[in-house]
This record gives C-alpha cells, sequence and structure tokens, in this order.
C-alpha cells in the first residue's frame, strides 16, 4: 500500500516543517494565556486532550484494524509525546526559554549523530549543535530543576523520533497519533490534573480555558506532529533530526515578524549555521526509503 508520505516530492519536505513551526509557535503564544491560569501540566493535558479530539474526528482510526502490539505502540508514542511536553512546560517555568531549548535539541542532534552513516551528517550534526548553542544561548546560575527536567524533555524528543518513525513506517503514523494522544491523555489525566485540581480546581468552569486549550492543542499539537507524521514516512531518523533545526529557525522569523524580536549578530550566525548544516544534509539526496 503507498503511503501519504511516499508522494511527497523531495524538494518539498522542509515546507512541511516550516509550517509545522509556524503552527507550533502561534500555538504557543496562545499558550501563554494559559500559563497565567492554570499550571504546566494542566496545560499540557489540555494540549493532549484537545490534539487528541482533534485529530479522531479527522483521522478516525476505529476503522483501521488494530492488534495489541499496535495499539500498545501507539500509546507508548502518545505517553512519550505528552511526556516531552510536560517536561518541557516544566523546564520553561523555572529556566530561560531559550536555555531550555537548547537543551532539549541535544535530543533530536543526538538522534541525528548516531543514526548516521554518512560523514556529512556528522558534520552537520556538528553545525547544527554550534547553530542551536548561538541561536538560543547558554546561561549559567540557573535552576538544577529546570535544567532537569530539560534533559529529560531532550530524551523523551529523541524517543517521540524513533518511535515516530516506527509507527510511520508501519504505514499508520497518523492514526496512532491520534489513538497515541487519547491513550495518553486518559492514562495521564490524574497525574496532570490533581496539582491543579488540588490548587484551583475553578479554572475548568472557565469556557475560556478550554477554548484557548483546544487553540494550543490544534495549533501546537495536531498541526505539526501530523506533519512530522508525513515526513516520517518519506525520510529516515537522522534527516529528521537534522530538519528539526528549521524549528529555532522558524521561531527566530516569527518573532521578528509579529513580536519585533530582531536577531542578534550570534543568533543570525547560529541560523547561518543551521541552514549550512540543512545543505550538506540533504545535498544531491532524494527522499529515500525509510530506514530499518
Amino acid at each position: 500500500m503507498t503511503t501519504v508520505g511516499h508522494r511527497i516530492p523531495p524538494w518539498s519536505v522542509p515546507m512541511f516543517f516550516i509550517v509545522g513551526a509556524v503552527s507550533q509557535y502561534v500555538g504557543a503564544a496562545v499558550g501563554v494565556f494559559l500559563f497565567e491560569t492554570a499550571n504546566p501540566a494542566a496545560v499540557a493535558w489540555l494540549r493532549a486532550a484537545a490534539a487528541a479530539v482533534a485529530l479522531i474526528v479527522w483521522r478516525r482510526p476505529w476503522r483501521r484494524t488494530w492488534t495489541r502490539r499496535s495499539l500498545a505502540a501507539a500509546a507508548a508514542f502518545g505517553v512519550v509525546t505528552v511526556g516531552m511536553n510536560v517536561a518541557f512546560f516544566e523546564a520553561i517555568a523555572r529556566i530561560p526559554l531559550g536555555t531550555a531549548v537548547a537543551i532539549e535539541f541535544l535530543g533530536p542532534v543526538a538522534v541525528a549523530t548516531l543514526g548516521s552513516r554518512r560523514p556529512r551528517d556528522l558534520l552537520a550534526a556538528l553545525l547544527v549543535a554550534a547553530g542551536i548553542a548561538l541561536l538560543t544561548g547558554v546561561h549559567t546560575g540557573i535552576d538544577l530543576a529546570g535544567v532537569g527536567f530539560a534533559l529529560i524533555a531532550a530524551a523523551l524528543w529523541a524517543g517521540y523520533i524513533l518511535l515516530g518513525k516506527r509507527v510511520a513506517d508501519a504505514g499508520s503514523g497518523l492514526d496512532s497519533l491520534a489513538v497515541g494522544m487519547a491513550a495518553a491523555a486518559v492514562l495521564l489525566a490524574p497525574a496532570l490534573l490533581t496539582g491543579q485540581l488540588i490548587e484551583d480546581a475553578s479554572v475548568f468552569a472557565d469556557s475560556r480555558v478550554w477554548l484557548l486549550g483546544v487553540a494550543v492543542g490544534v495549533l501546537s499539537t495536531a498541526v505539526p506532529y501530523a506533519l512530522d507524521q508525513l515526513v516520517l514516512t518519506a525520510i529516515g531518523r537522522a534527516r529528521f533530526a537534522l530538519l528539526l533545526a528549521l524549528l529555532p529557525v522558524t521561531a527566530a522569523f516569527v518573532g521578528a515578524v509579529m513580536l519585533g524580536q530582531r536577531p542578534t549578530v550570534a543568533e543570525t550566525a547560529g541560523i547561518a549555521l543551521v541552514v549550512a548544516a540543512l545543505a550538506i544534509s540533504v545535498r544531491g539526496d532524494t527522499v529515500r526509503p525509510p530506514e530499518n
């Protein structure tokens, strides 16, 4: 059976990341309002629940035949994805956003380096690491708990890439994403919502909280993660991890256009390094069959 990913022209792969990144950062901007009323774990649950509903309505995964193994893989994918979001939200509640992003990117960079068989991919990974460091900056004297959560997010991001590749190769990436997010929202609800219910349960009676949660879930999860699955069916894990470097590049562009945050010389140099890494990685390539 031909999958959706096989119909993606090679030249268009980075465009999927750009569209997904723009959606993700617009959703993050909406999420700022939620952080004023709900704790990071509750926001992460709202994001997961809203994304699950949107994906299930779209994909209707019950039409597919599921085995215990495929359901378990989908649930694991969803739990890792939501866990990654929770860890990142907890990190940015304690340490600067740039520092958290820099630490979190250790995950995909590690996947790119360890999963590569080509010297130029190793060079590209080094350029990505240097570019991310320049883009986000590194601070000292920060909250160790925040650093710990960022490291957990990095590890879970690596797991997201590996598990996402596996379900994408099975031809059920989008359906698995829908089932996985729903399973994670149910399984993790007690752990993620208990704190908010104890602190202030009234926030869940506010319709604005649910509306913003839907917006964050659709924009920050359903759209970008669905695009991830389309691309993961067409390219290997190492190239996918490197292409994730388009996220901070797009964030810098969105920040400059929407928020007037002009990049510094160091940030501009970081963007240039990331673009160079992408050029090295994809030069002369076509979309390859999925790696085993």
